[in-house]
């Protein structure tokens, strides 16, 4: 079965900083003590909206254990890797019309 703990309330604050910081309209489901249900709805400046989620515990690399976070896209048939909060806001910013 797959596991969340990483996802903490201040990872879920640092998401919530990060999108705001980049000037998305966002919300969550409010499913922070549940992570494996917890999602992140943002639309980006294009009118677009974006779902984001926490990776499973096995798809985060040792490496790089800040990077707990993914975004998809249906409008655009598109999800990103597994990110940090910083550059999941950066990269749904960044993509263009």
């Amino acid at each position: 079965m797959a596991t969340f703990t990483h996802v903490t309330p201040e990872r879920c604050a640092q998401l919530g900083r990060a999108l705001t910081a980049a000037g998305l309209t966002w919300s969550d489901n409010g499913q922070q003590s549940a992570a494996q249900f917890l999602t992140y709805t943002v639309t980006d400046s294009h009118g677009r909206t974006w779902r984001i989620s926490p990776a499973t515990s096995f798809q985060i690399s040792p490496s790089a254990p800040g990077q707990i976070w993914q975004a998809s896209c249906p409008a655009l048939m598109t999800s990103t890797p597994v990110l940090s909060a910083r550059q999941v806001a950066e990269h749904i910013s960044d993509v263009p019309a």
